[in-house]
């Protein structure tokens, strides 16, 4: 069996940089090139998340919300979280590049047929080394499972509520709201 070539951080922003490329949700994972898919429903679920939290965080001037063509760059790595939040304390102007060079404070991860366990676990361990609150969401459990770093895993059932604090208090959202799209 022949193993894959890894790549660096360098090689992966030249590759994700190329014309055929432009259009592409590219992530750099564990030194190997993924390209980032979802299905109707979990965009349609993520889209849901990203309007509720650009919202809340227009009115409070709190910061920023990206969707899924915002990259960041996590622990070296490349990704691309569904919905991410990055606090004006933390970036007062947002970044112009592919992959913003700071990790987010929350980012959304919201479950495709198609992810590999392997990659999730991998992302989870490099977004709370960063710092970064992770919601995993879950379309076909309907369920959310809250990582934060240094907190126990916290899993919310249909019929509970995603709350932002620490990160962002007073937020809060209803699964319900998300899973009946």
């Amino acid at each position: 069996m022949l193993q894959a070539q890894l790549i660096t951080a360098q090689e992966f922003d030249r590759v994700a940089a190329l014309p055929e490329n432009r259009d592409r949700r590219l992530e750099l994972i564990a030194g190997e090139i993924h390209e980032a898919a979802s299905n109707h429903y979990a965009s349609r679920i993520a889209a849901a998340i990203g309007a509720e939290l650009r919202g809340f965080v227009k009115r409070g001037r709190l910061g920023g919300v990206t969707g899924a063509d915002g990259g960041y760059i996590v622990a070296g790595e490349r990704y691309i979280p569904d919905v991410a939040f990055i606090s004006a304390a933390r970036q007062p102007e947002g970044s112009r590049e592919a992959y913003n060079p700071l990790p987010p404070d929350l980012a959304v991860e919201v479950l495709s047929p198609g992810d590999e366990q392997a990659d999730i676990r991998r992302k989870l361990t490099n977004y709370l080394y960063a710092g970064t609150t992770v919601w995993v969401i879950d379309p076909e459990a309907r369920t959310a499972e809250v990582h934060s770093p240094g907190q126990p895993l916290q899993v919310i059932r249909e019929g509970g509520v995603l709350n932002g604090d620490p990160i962002l208090p007073g937020f809060s959202l209803p699964l319900a709201d998300i899973f009946d799209v």
